[in-house]
């Protein structure tokens, strides 16, 4: 049985607010565009694929250390962008922001995903919350300023993915509290 993960930082509900109101402000002027829907909005820091249960349950060590040796952090919410940089977009994205420990942070979980045997990122890492994905292509848009704010990102999950007609469906698989240091001694006998 294969899961498609990715491992990710949920973003508040207050954020995923205005990042919804943002959206939907942008929605009359860009056509063409699958929306993300606002409960959906996550900043994903490192993309599985389709994974088995036994690599997954691997993650969950290094993860669990990496998102204890990470205190929870503000990262602002600004700017609008597309993918790929030229040509045709594919995907509008809001970028992010983060601090130096959020950023070791994601960099610990790519080196958990390739110790755990996942493939390398073809891409570099790029902080940014989809809005949504160009079904057709479309010309490139000409985006307003845009500056959400901060928000604290407090937690690291371990998602499953279901595609569904309606949109991907999340599941957070393991929850870690970022800066939550675990205790060695606990079980020790």
């Amino acid at each position: 049985m294969s899961i498609r993960a990715f491992i990710a930082l949920p973003i508040d509900e207050a954020m995923r607010s205005r990042i919804a109101e943002t959206a939907a402000g942008l929605r009359a002027g860009l056509h063409g565009l699958r929306w993300v829907e606002g409960e959906a909005a996550h900043l994903t820091l490192r993309f599985l694929g389709p994974s088995s249960p036994e690599s997954l349950a691997s993650l969950e060590g290094p993860l669990r250390e990496a998102a204890a040796a990470c205190s929870a952090a503000e990262a602002r919410f600004a700017g609008l962008g597309t993918f790929p940089e030229r040509g045709a977009p594919r995907v509008l994205w809001l970028g992010v922001s983060l601090s130096p420990d959020l950023l070791a942070l994601q960099a610990a979980c790519d080196s958990a995903a390739l110790a755990a045997g996942f493939p390398r990122e073809s891409r570099r890492f790029h902080a940014h919350v989809t809005l949504g994905r160009w079904r057709k292509q479309a010309p490139r848009p000409t985006l307003p300023p845009v500056d959400l704010g901060a928000t604290a990102l407090r937690t690291l999950v371990l998602f499953g993915s279901d595609l569904k007609p309606t949109g991907p469906l999340h599941t957070p698989l393991v929850t870690f509290r970022l800066g939550s240091i675990p205790n060695p001694g606990v079980g020790a006998g």
